[in-house]
């Protein structure tokens, strides 16, 4: 797991305030709501925090929702509400049950393992990066310690015994692995709900905004065909754009065996354990219409059972600190976020923009507002500050011109992780692989741009045929 950035930056944070204030003070200079518009401004304080990295993330949520309790903008109850939502206590529970599939070895070892079976050439050993991040993203919601902490590693020392690292010849199989890596774990983590931290927050907004239950099955029956024809085609793809020197036909199991010796040739015992429980849980979420147990009690049977076969320890579940951060900033962020929409600014919002929209159809307009999430994440560092700000007005809006809820919602769910790929800062994942430094600045970010077209041209496209077939519009 990632530590946590614990620095507090007070000339950044005193910037956060100050421009909350301004923000709060303009509000009864408006027609807009006032309780709303006092709970924008604090939302507006949190995002920039986020920007400015001023705070933690848990940090800076926790006080903006003290400021609204202690300025009886909100009841301290309301602070609190979200802290009860299934979909919070779902991604705790996901992000514990990741600890257990890490600290056991087995997301090393299923690593390992496809890069041992597939790693004959270049190709293979692409698909066997894209085949585990396509396993581990359903029960590791951190993307970070997917592709941060198991996959960058592998990927830099396979490099590396391909005689090809940053210093030396990093364009013979380095960089391509690198881009690859990246951009697999960005498509995982559109894939499904669990995949990423802040996706409930997308789902929470659909739910509240258009009405539709985006759990988690839905989120993943959307993602399926566009999802997999995206992962299929991306080592083609990025062998296009960043072709390795290397010859196709390479034989990495030499390499990949001296890995798996040092972890033990054989699976021990709770390595087999923490697989059955993974099976378990995958059963279960995709049997809910026989049983009826709910994802996120699902997700809770694996934690149990993690704890009762000794996987894990309680003492390492409450150590576990990055799932109890994310609990704690997921939660009220939600609230935040809820809140807005309750007391009707995010509709004010509305009503204000629609003067400066045009007659579009509303495909078209699906299309303008889909573009503009996705270019938007430029100005953002991180993907959950670009969720937080734009999502749910942009749900909004787009419900307001009349257009389509269930396509809204899983465009907008979709673009939220994928837009990731415009720079090298967008997302933990992202940011490690590029630290390895084998892919220029300049060649992410034209990578970036390719990337976007190709995600664009799946998503809005096969992925549109797909939702027709089933059902969605």
């Amino acid at each position: 797991m990632q530590k946590i950035n614990n620095s507090v930056s007070i000339y950044r944070f005193s910037i956060c305030i100050v421009f909350g204030i301004i923000i709060a003070l303009i509000g009864p200079y408006t027609d807009a709501p006032i309780q709303g518009w006092y709970v924008f401004s604090v939302f507006i304080s949190v995002i920039l925090s986020f920007i400015l990295k001023a705070l933690p993330m848990g940090m800076a949520v926790i006080t903006g929702l003290f400021v609204l309790s202690i300025t009886k903008v909100i009841e301290f109850k309301e602070a609190l509400s979200s802290y009860s939502d299934s979909t919070v206590w779902l991604v705790l529970a996901a992000f514990l049950i990741a600890n257990g599939v890490i600290s056991s070895g087995l997301g090393k070892r299923i690593s390992l393992q496809l890069i041992y079976w597939f790693g004959k050439n270049v190709f293979g050993i692409a698909y066997a990066i894209c085949l585990t991040e396509l396993i581990l993203a359903p029960v590791v919601p951190s993307n970070t310690a997917r592709g941060g902490g198991i996959l960058a590693p592998i990927v830099d020392s396979l490099s590396k015994s391909f005689d090809s690292s940053p210093q030396k010849n990093p364009h013979k199989i380095g960089s391509y692995l690198t881009l690859l890596g990246a951009h697999a774990n960005l498509i995982t983590s559109a894939m499904f709900l669990t995949a990423m931290a802040a996706n409930p927050i997308i789902a929470e907004g659909i739910k509240d905004i258009l009405g539709i239950n985006f759990d988690w099955l839905t989120w993943a029956k959307g993602a399926f065909v566009p999802g997999i024809i995206g992962l299929c085609l991306l080592p083609f793809f990025i062998y296009l754009i960043n072709k390795p020197t290397i010859s196709l036909k390479v034989n990495s199991k030499k390499i990949i065996v001296k890995e798996i010796k040092k972890i033990g040739i054989r699976p021990n015992s709770i390595e087999k354990i923490m697989f059955l429980i993974l099976l378990l849980i995958f059963s279960l979420w995709t049997s809910k219409a026989i049983h009826g147990i709910g994802t996120s009690e699902v997700a809770w049977i694996g934690v149990l059972a993690m704890l009762v076969f000794k996987v894990q320890s309680w003492e390492d579940i409450i150590k576990n600190y990055k799932a109890w951060d994310t609990f704690i900033w997921l939660g009220g962020l939600l609230t935040i976020s809820i809140l807005m929409a309750q007391y009707g600014i995010i509709d004010w919002f509305v009503r204000e923009i629609k003067v400066f929209t045009f007659d579009f159809k509303a495909t078209s307009s699906l299309i303008i507002i889909s573009l503009i999430y996705f270019y938007s994440m430029y100005l953002f560092s991180m993907l959950t500050a670009h969720i937080s700000a734009f999502a749910l007005p942009l749900m909004a809006l787009a419900l307001f011109l009349k257009c389509d809820p269930i396509l809204i919602g899983a465009i907008l769910a979709y673009f939220s992780c994928l837009c990731g790929c415009l720079t090298n800062y967008s997302t933990g994942p992202v940011i490690v692989y590029f630290g390895l430094g084998y892919v220029s600045n300049n060649k992410w970010y034209k990578t970036g741009i390719l990337m976007s077209v190709y995600h664009i041209i799946i998503w809005l496209g096969i992925g549109m045929v797909w939702w027709k077939f089933i059902g969605w519009w």
